[in-house]
């Protein structure tokens, strides 16, 4: 990981609602319940509709869309459209490089 993908990520994770997305997406089955329109074979365990992420943080649909985009861009996040539903979840490669960066260089 470079110092200007840290950096990002250092800006994506300086608001608390964007932490608070990522801890719910860390266990979503515990916070958000089983996804009806998500299918197994579609290889995208994990992902949360974009509606249920702003119900449960209770920010504006524009405002959640927003924050899921940085945290995309960042490469917090991935994301797959799945019929008229786009669903997210962490990226938990980019995670621990990211932990790695932080043990290594910090």
């Amino acid at each position: 990981m470079t110092d200007e993908q840290a950096v990002e990520i250092f800006k994506a994770l300086s608001n608390q609602t964007r932490v608070n997305i990522l801890q719910m997406l860390k266990n979503p089955n515990v916070h958000f319940g089983t996804q009806a329109h998500i299918v197994k074979e579609e290889g995208f365990e994990g992902g949360i509709c974009v509606s249920d992420i702003r119900s449960k943080t209770g920010i504006s649909q524009s405002t959640t869309s927003q924050y899921l985009a940085i945290l995309q861009q960042s490469g917090l996040l991935e994301t797959k459209r799945i019929g008229q539903w786009t669903y997210y979840r962490r990226n938990e490669e980019t995670i621990r490089q990211f932990e790695q960066y932080i043990r290594e260089r910090l």
